[in-house]
């Protein structure tokens, strides 16, 4: 038989819940506010002690609420605030659990996928998945079959927060870890980020990649594509991630294709090309152009091999041809630094390149690579443009 003290506290139980059920949205909203305020923060044990052991009891009306109205964001903060209580609580994995088979996943990734809901609501829902996504790789799993992957890269690509996308980053990255099942999956969904308009989205796909990359082992050759685009991105940030993806790339089987790439972009485009591409000062060609001048050097010095690969690909051809863009320092400055490096390294470019310059402009060459492009007349560019 149960005790007077234990038979009233479930009176006191039954009695709330059933004020909960008779509230309207705004009685709701003020108890929803009161149980935010009152239990943030706390474990499973003080939980059922405020609930009279009842505490799932509640969680459940919760989650129903929920299911019900989370698509007309009727008090759809508090809620997840209110939940986030239960599934962040110490020891409380069996509240996961409850919530889950009340098909809490599903909701929480419908909120993220709605465009008409605000941006806090999505990002709430966001890190109750990453409580979830903590709980275990068949927890991760559940997300990720749920289509997971697709609703956050989506929101990622086109979130206005930047607080937002961070969170939405470190919940792909969980999901992309300790989940062999998926982890391809999450991977190909961070790619399919990298054409968005958002830099902060391309800079945070392009960080998780590259932290990806020595547990996938092999990237796709549709990488080979969204990376060569991005490094023309007008951020430096952007650009600098794409580079540190890149060198992480080197190992990998789309290396010939990355490294034909970045030479292809190192040619000045025709005036017909830019007639159609025009953008503003500089042109994106040139951008891309002088990124991937750059980023040639930078690979070039990482790896003996991979500058022999390039010299194969006429990749001094293609630098000649950048420093000659008289359209754009940028282009020349990397270029010509880059192109530094292999008359160093390389015995036999020193003297094509000689030969190329001439005895006065290769000197200059020699003497300052980071300057030497502004000694050189409109003639003597032209010719190596058009080299």
């Amino acid at each position: 038989m149960t005790s007077i003290r234990e038979q009233e506290a479930i009176r006191k139980l039954m009695l709330f819940l059933q004020e909960w059920d008779s509230a309207h949205r705004v009685a709701r909203s003020h108890i929803l506010d009161n149980f935010i305020k009152s239990n943030d923060g706390k474990t499973e044990p003080e939980l059922e002690l405020e609930f009279s052991q009842g505490s799932s009891l509640f969680l459940a009306h919760l989650a129903a609420w929920l299911r019900m109205t989370y698509v007309y964001s009727m008090c759809l903060d508090k809620l997840l605030k209110s939940i986030g209580i239960f599934l962040s609580a110490a020891s409380g994995h069996r509240y996961i659990i409850e919530f889950l088979e009340m098909g809490g996943v599903l909701i929480l990734l419908e909120i993220v996928r709605l465009n008409h809901l605000k941006e806090d609501n999505k990002r709430e829902s966001v890190k109750l998945l990453q409580l979830i996504a903590a709980a275990g790789r068949k927890y991760k799993e559940l997300i990720c079959e749920s289509y997971g992957v697709q609703f956050l890269a989506e929101f990622l690509a086109t979130s206005n927060s930047a607080e937002a996308q961070e969170d939405v980053q470190v919940l792909l990255d969980s999901l992309g870890f300790g989940n062999p099942k998926y982890q391809n999956q999450v991977y190909k969904g961070l790619v399919a980020v990298l054409p968005c308009a958002s830099p902060g989205a391309q800079q945070l796909a392009l960080q998780t990649l590259g932290v990806m990359q020595d547990v996938v082992g092999e990237a796709p050759p549709v990488l080979v594509e969204p990376v060569l685009g991005v490094l023309g991105s007008v951020h430096l940030e952007v650009q600098y991630e794409a580079i540190q993806l890149l060198k992480a790339l080197m190992a990998c089987e789309v290396r010939p294709a990355l490294l034909k790439g970045l030479v292809a972009l190192l040619t000045s485009p025709t005036k017909k090309v830019l007639n159609y591409t025009w953008l503003r000062e500089p042109v994106l060609v040139y951008i891309r152009q002088a990124a991937a001048a750059k980023a040639i050097g930078i690979l070039a010095k990482e790896s003996a091999e991979g500058a022999e690969e390039l010299i194969q690909l006429k990749v001094v051809d293609g630098l000649m041809v950048a420093v000659g863009n008289l359209e754009h320092v940028a282009s020349q400055r990397h270029a010509s630094v880059s192109l530094e490096y292999f008359v160093h390294t390389f015995p036999f470019v020193e003297e094509c390149v000689k030969a190329a310059l001439g005895h006065t402009l290769f000197q200059h060459l020699m003497d300052s690579p980071e300057t030497w492009y502004t000694k050189m007349d409109p003639v003597q560019a032209e010719e190596l443009a058009s080299s």
